[in-house]
């Protein structure tokens, strides 16, 4: 390559590992581990041959990310560097003949432990006589994040040591393999994106705002260095690991000694075999000099030690056979496709089933059933199917095509203009009780106060509900029988069941879960047509001639009343009395009258809904969005591009104590 081939090349480079690092800093990634490693490997490549096209931005001169806004900053005492990677036995073979020169040279015994190369986010703990005081992320190695109340909600992290010591260590915070799958199971039952990969969760988990949600996260953390200590000292890595895991920290299991380069390859050879029986995961063996007199000989650039490398294992790739394509149904109704495959395992682990993701992943790949499908571990975790070998087709391949029934309940399945999934239309499909049951008695929806997430799940796990009707037939005995001394708790919910049947027209219909009605759509739906009887018959065409409803949602409203399901569920809560008719609601009072309020931010003394329901009460409107139609824009804490629309358009800002002076 010459110099302005080379000039070209590292102008595209830099741009694409910048934005492959950012993504993989918060949170997200686009792109293999394996593919960042070998550009980041070419780029170096090109730096080394034509040192005057290193650029100050260079990914190849940064360390690690920026702070997240909203944690404080953190000043480690001792960087947190990162290693250099190495792919090949011959490079790591050129670093230990470097490490043996400098050894020679100060006439010492060279030994090396070799660990694994935890996949997960760096993170230092300081202890103050042995109590632990703060925790910070790696951040750019200098600069890192406080985490320390997140970090407190792991409970692998001693909050006391056995020893009143001050000592500051180093760990990588991770969730293991099994905690992983069931974290991602359950996400896709929920119908959230799925984690990429265990570090991107363990990440995203341990850098939240709330650590509430940290709490939640199954995170663990393996200690593997410690970064500054005036109370003990060691001569060996080793040494210090022990002395660690016997203050109670839970150390990196796999260290393994090593007095040669034999052994050293050796070493990395069998933790790669044993991949398999590890329960975190990893992207590498690390190799370090076990003399911690001889690491300071051998020094460090400013961004790596040259004591210690990384050596990353190539991602394994396997084929297999699709031998069918399953569907599973999740808990708002989506159908996703599942890959149907004969055994195979991939970096360790048996895999039989894998989600294809949606119709378009699917037909874009031109995967049939009968194919021979390459399988690949994404960050060793998820297996995906990658592709097809078409060169081992035999003609006998079946083309794939997503149901038209839901294939739990056979009811209709819809795949709405502008979207990938494809979703069940029945409201008593049993894969979707939950949800359904949960957003029935919310409060914007039948607001029966007491039906809570853990009564609902515990409801349909004793079968005392199989669908939403049942709720209507709840008894005493029913409810009382879920909690010890549970009668007070009982008639309360008995209570607010039977209250739940006068309210509102337009909260039955936002209760239904009809896609894309809410609550302001089912008011308008409620007050055009007056009665769930007159909606459930409105056409297409009526339905679409409303100012506030599309064609999609028109189709949507259509469809969703002519499903057996939903005339049955009506049927039902008409049988228990529940209201179905519309009471015109008494305003009180017109000073909003042809005034438009959009509503930002996070308001105190109301929610966004009962702000809206004054609003409309005095004859006003709201919108979702800015525009020069705005009167007002009501702003609480943290509003974000509302606000800014509305000052750049010069619409007129109302705080909440304003709001509540307009109201009096």
């Amino acid at each position: 390559m010459n110099f302005e081939q080379a000039k070209t090349r590292v102008e595209e480079l830099v741009p694409l590992l910048q934005y492959y690092t950012q993504k993989y800093f918060d949170d997200e990634q686009v792109v293999s581990d394996y593919e960042y490693d070998m550009l980041m490997r070419e780029l170096k490549g090109i730096e080394a041959q034509y040192p005057e096209l290193v650029r100050k931005d260079s990914p190849t001169q940064k360390v690690g990310s920026s702070i997240k806004k909203g944690f404080e900053k953190v000043t480690h005492e001792v960087p947190l560097q990162s290693l250099q990677d190495v792919f090949t036995f011959v490079e790591v073979e050129e670093w230990i003949e470097r490490m043996q020169k400098v050894a020679e040279a100060n006439d010492t015994d060279l030994e090396y432990i070799v660990e694994t190369k935890i996949d997960g986010l760096s993170a230092a703990l300081e202890y103050k006589n042995g109590i632990f005081i703060k925790g910070a992320t790696r951040g750019n190695g200098l600069v890192g994040e406080d985490v320390t109340e997140n970090l407190k909600t792991v409970k692998s992290i001693p909050k006391k040591l056995k020893e009143p010591i001050d000592i500051t260590v180093r760990g990588e915070v991770f969730i293991g393999k099994a905690e992983f799958e069931k974290l991602n199971e359950n996400r896709l039952l929920e119908e959230e994106e799925q984690f990429a990969n265990a570090r991107n969760a363990a990440a995203g988990s341990l850098r939240q705002l709330d650590s509430k949600i940290t709490a939640k996260r199954p995170l663990d953390i393996f200690i593997f260095n410690v970064q500054k200590s005036d109370t003990v000292e060691f001569e060996k890595h080793g040494d210090s690991l022990n002395y660690l895991e016997n203050l109670g920290f839970h150390v990196n299991p796999v260290r393994i000694l090593c007095k040669n380069k034999e052994e050293v390859i050796t070493a990395i050879e069998k933790i790669g075999e044993d991949r398999e029986k590890i329960a975190f995961g990893i992207d590498g063996a690390v190799i370090k000099v076990n003399d911690l007199k001889l690491r300071k000989a051998i020094g460090s650039t400013y961004k790596t030690p040259k004591w210690a490398i990384a050596y990353k294992y190539p991602p394994e790739k396997k084929e297999t056979k699709l031998k069918e394509i399953g569907f599973q149904v999740g808990r708002t109704g989506a159908i996703t496709p599942m890959a149907i495959l004969e055994p195979v395992v991939v970096a360790g682990s048996k895999i039989s089933k894998t989600t294809l993701h949606n119709e378009d992943y699917v037909k874009e790949r031109d995967i049939k059933i009968g194919d021979t499908v390459i399988i690949q571990k994404a960050g060793d975790v998820i297996p995906e199917v990658i592709g097809v070998n078409k060169s081992k087709r035999t003609g006998e391949e079946k083309d794939f095509e997503m149901p038209t029934v839901c294939p739990v309940c056979g009811a209709q399945a819809i795949r709405e203009e502008g979207e990938a999934i494809w979703h069940c239309n029945g409201i008593e499909c049993p894969a979707k009780l939950s949800r359904g049951i949960i957003h029935f008695v919310s409060r914007d929806a039948m607001d029966i106060t007491g039906l809570g997430d853990a009564i609902v799940e515990e409801l349909i796990a004793r079968e005392l509900i199989k669908n939403i009707a049942d709720i209507y037939a709840l008894t005493f005995e029913d409810i009382a029988s879920l909690k010890k001394n549970g009668k007070k708790f009982a008639q309360n919910l008995i209570d607010a069941i039977e209250a739940s049947k006068n309210k509102e027209l337009y909260r039955l219909i936002n209760a239904l879960g009809i896609r894309h009605v809410g609550v302001k759509m089912a008011k308008s739906l409620a007050r055009k047509y007056g009665s769930m009887e007159s909606l459930m018959e409105a056409s297409i065409e009526s339905l679409a001639m409303k100012e506030d409803v599309g064609l999609i949602t028109a189709k949507s409203i259509y469809d969703f009343f002519r499903e057996e399901q939903t005339i049955d569920l009506i049927n039902r809560l008409k049988s228990y009395k529940v209201n179905m008719k519309y009471v015109e609601e008494k305003p009180t009072g017109n000073r909003f009258e042809g005034q438009t309020f959009v509503l930002t931010g996070a308001l105190e003394k109301y929610t966004r809904t009962e702000a809206a329901e004054i609003i409309e009460n005095f004859g006003g409107k709201t919108s979702g969005s800015v525009s020069k139609k705005t009167t007002y824009v009501l702003a609480g804490e943290d509003a974000g591009s509302k606000l800014t629309k509305a000052i750049e358009l010069g619409i007129k800002v109302i705080t909440e104590a304003e709001f509540s002076e307009m109201i009096k």
